[in-house]
């Protein structure tokens, strides 16, 4: 997602400068002092948690257009450099969120309808900067469809993708690695 995108008016739309596309992983956080949870607050109205093929995902409960803030992304932000989980996503600064409902069970697909970024923001009058991770409509999304997102796993940890969509590489890995996943999984073959 491009740093100088402008969003659609919206009532969780954030007020700051994107710092880079987040990216959902495995990865091991080094530790930072500037960041903190984020407060979580009441259940999100406007998506529910629905059963997939693939178990629970996130669906909308109204329409939003392209690139519009979905809702934020609240969980427990991760310092311990042992950390790893199926859910966490890399905020940057060597930090993990452990994201709570409902955006833990954002799905991934090959053919993602949104997308995370990171933004750090302030509250007004206060010089001290925090990051807060929002969910982007990438297109129009319509009720009753599932949210999803490329995870982008590196090639260590992809596995093999059951998202259906048209486009489906065959793995839940960052497509800049497909290349190696797909060497190694040759090689174990023969």
């Amino acid at each position: 997602m491009s740093q100088d995108r402008r969003f659609q008016a919206d009532d969780n739309e954030p007020r700051g400068k994107p710092m880079r596309r987040g990216r959902v992983g495995k990865a091991v956080p080094r530790g930072s002092d500037d960041l903190r949870p984020a407060p979580r607050g009441g259940r999100d109205k406007s998506v529910r948690i629905g059963r997939t093929r693939v178990g629970k995902g996130v669906f909308a409960r109204k329409r939003y257009a392209a690139c519009t803030v979905i809702g934020e992304i609240h969980g427990d932000v991760i310092e311990n450099p042992n950390y790893g989980s199926c859910y966490c996503m890399d905020i940057g600064g060597g930090c993990m969120l452990e994201p709570a409902a409902p955006f833990r069970f954002v799905n991934h697909s090959c053919d993602p309808n949104c997308e995370f970024d990171v933004f750090e923001l302030s509250a007004e009058g206060d010089a001290q900067t925090l990051r807060h991770v929002f969910l982007l409509a990438l297109r129009e999304i319509k009720p009753g469809e599932e949210l999803t997102i490329a995870y982008n796993w590196s090639a260590e940890t992809a596995i093999p993708c059951r998202c259906e969509a048209p486009n489906c590489c065959g793995w839940i890995v960052d497509p800049d690695q497909l290349a190696a996943v797909r060497a190694r999984a040759a090689a174990e073959q023969h």
